[in-house]
């Protein structure tokens, strides 16, 4: 999944989750079950599958299309003579392969009857390690939310069995959120499908050329991470 820390609004995406063993994808135009379905055998063919049904776009979605990247890059040169096309590039293509990312994380995660913004706290209590468990405001410091925001989020989750939410026995001050058995296998569930999905997305690199642009991707993230230390990838500071 992604991984990288975006902004997600803070609202359900999709229906309400189905049954384990069959899917059902919907959306405003489009419904229909891929049977025999599990997280555990879903597979780069049941991916393809998949996307080959979905509805071509309208001639009207065909004209709203962003221009491509060489479009792009050639308006900005026409307005900014001062342009560097190979960084204009680079970036611009970075920029658009994380929206579209983001998109189909958040698709998979509809299917599993969950948002990425409940699968964003799935993570932070995963990543923190056993027992899983972290705090309201530590939750919220790190997903970037308000404490009222974070207080909804773990609302609702706590109602869907993902988390549990409990004063600590040794400080009735302090709340501790806790990931459930359920939460953790929703979150197995999701990053299975996410796996595969990434294993498609990257099934033209050899084993040298992720290693490579693993690296290199690392390094521009640890030149943000320097030069803005208070920008943890979301925008609420700014909107």
């Amino acid at each position: 999944m992604n991984r990288g820390r975006t902004k997600e609004p803070d609202r359900r995406q999709g229906e309400t989750g189905p049954r384990r063993d069959s899917l059902t994808l919907k959306t405003s135009t489009l419904k229909f079950e891929v049977k025999e379905y599990t997280p555990k055998n879903f597979n780069a063919n049941d991916f393809h599958a998949i996307l080959r049904r979905m509805p071509e776009p309208s001639d009207a979605a065909a004209d709203a299309a962003e221009p491509s990247l060489e479009e792009q890059i050639a308006a900005y040169q026409r307005e900014f003579q001062d342009l560097d096309p190979q960084v204009e590039q680079v970036v611009s293509a970075l920029q658009r392969l994380n929206r579209r990312m983001n998109v189909a994380y958040g698709r998979q995660t509809a299917t599993l009857g969950m948002s990425n913004a409940e699968w964003e706290v799935l993570k932070a209590l995963v990543v923190s390690g056993a027992p899983y468990q972290l705090g309201p405001g530590e939750l919220a410091k790190r997903l970037g939310l308000t404490p009222a925001a974070m207080t909804h989020r773990i609302d609702r989750m706590a109602s869907e069995g993902l988390v549990t939410r409990e004063r600590d026995e040794n400080n009735r001050v302090r709340v501790i959120v806790e990931l459930t058995h359920e939460g953790r296998e929703k979150w197995l569930e999701a990053m299975r499908l996410a796996s595969v999905f990434e294993e498609d997305l990257l099934q033209d690199l050899s084993g040298e050329e992720r290693q490579l642009l693993g690296q290199v991707l690392t390094r521009l993230l640890r030149r943000v991470e320097d030069a803005q230390p208070d920008a943890d990838g979301r925008l609420s500071d700014l909107d």
